[in-house]
C-alpha cells in the first residue's frame, strides 16, 4: 500500500512540475508556439501534453489562438497585489476543490437585487449530476444559497423582500408561503446553513452556507446533490466541508 502511495504522489509531482516547465517553456520565447514543439522540448507524451494545455488555458496562464499557444493574463495575476483580486477570484479555487473532495456540483453566489447569480461554479464530474448556470439570475427562495442569504438581510429589508417579490412555485415542494419560509430563515439565521429538498428543481438537494467577510455577508457556498445519492452521511459530510471552506474564505 505505502508503495501505491508513493507512486500516486510521484505522478503528481510529474505533473506539477511539467505544468510549470511548460508555462516557463512558453514564456521564455517571443512567439506562439504549436503543441508538437513543446512536446518535443519537454518530452512530454502528447496525450499528457494536451491535457495540461487545455487546463493551462482554462486557467488563462496560456491562451490558444487555433493550434499554437502563448503566456496569458492569468500569470499576470499572480504578481498582482491583493487588492485586485476579485471576491470570484478568491473564491474559485477554494470551490474547485471542495469540488474535488466531494465530486458534487459546488458554487458561490453572490445576491443581486432580490435574486442570486453564481459568479463561480464547477459541476460534478459524476454521470448523474446537476449543473448551476453561471451569470444566470435564479430565485432566492427555492435555492440553499439564496436562503442563507435572505436570511442575513435586515428585519426591515426583508419585509420589503416579502413585499415585493412573487415567489413562484418551480416544483410542488418549493416553499411560498411567508409564515413558513420566515421559519425557515430563522433556522438558518441561527446556523447559518440552509437547505432545499427538490424545490427548486426535481430530483436534488441543495445545501447552502453563508459567507461572511468583516462582518457582512457578501455570498454563500452551496453543494447540489441528486437526491438518490444524498443521505445522512453525505449530509454531514458536506456541512462540514462547506463551514470550513466558508471559514477560509472569511479568513482570506
Amino acid at each position: 500500500m505505502a508503495e501505491t502511495g508513493t507512486g500516486a504522489q510521484n505522478s503528481q509531482v510529474k505533473s506539477a512540475t511539467r505544468t510549470l516547465d511548460i508555462i516557463e517553456y512558453v514564456v521564455a520565447h517571443n512567439r506562439p508556439l504549436v503543441a508538437q514543439e513543446i512536446a518535443t522540448a519537454l518530452g512530454i507524451p502528447v496525450s499528457s501534453l494536451s491535457y495540461l494545455l487545455a487546463t493551462l488555458v482554462e486557467r488563462e496562464y496560456l491562451v490558444r489562438d487555433g493550434r499554437r499557444y502563448s503566456a496569458g493574463p492569468g500569470l499576470a495575476r499572480l504578481q498582482a497585489s491583493t487588492e485586485s483580486f476579485t471576491l470570484a477570484d478568491r473564491a474559485a479555487p477554494l470551490v474547485r476543490t471542495l469540488r474535488v473532495q466531494l465530486d458534487e456540483t459546488t458554487s458561490f453566489f453572490v445576491r443581486n437585487g432580490w435574486e442570486i447569480e453564481a459568479i463561480v461554479t464547477v459541476s460534478s464530474e459524476q454521470a448523474l449530476r446537476y449543473s448551476v448556470p453561471q451569470g444566470r439570475r435564479l430565485p432566492m427562495h427555492a435555492l440553499a444559497a439564496g436562503k442563507v442569504l435572505l436570511a442575513a438581510l435586515e428585519p426591515a429589508e426583508l419585509d420589503l423582500y416579502f413585499a415585493e417579490v412573487d415567489r413562484v412555485s418551480f416544483t410542488e415542494l418549493t416553499v411560498t408561503d411567508e409564515a413558513t419560509l420566515r421559519a425557515q430563515l430563522d433556522e438558518a439565521r441561527k446556523t447559518g446553513f440552509a437547505m432545499t429538498d427538490e424545490e427548486f428543481s426535481r430530483g436534488i438537494v441543495g445545501i447552502g452556507r453563508l459567507v461572511t467577510i468583516g462582518g457582512q455577508p457578501v455570498g454563500s457556498l452551496s453543494v447540489a446533490v441528486p437526491k438518490v445519492r444524498f443521505d445522512d452521511d453525505l449530509h454531514a459530510r458536506v456541512a462540514d466541508l462547506l463551514e470550513r471552506t466558508a471559514g477560509l474564505l472569511e479568513d482570506s
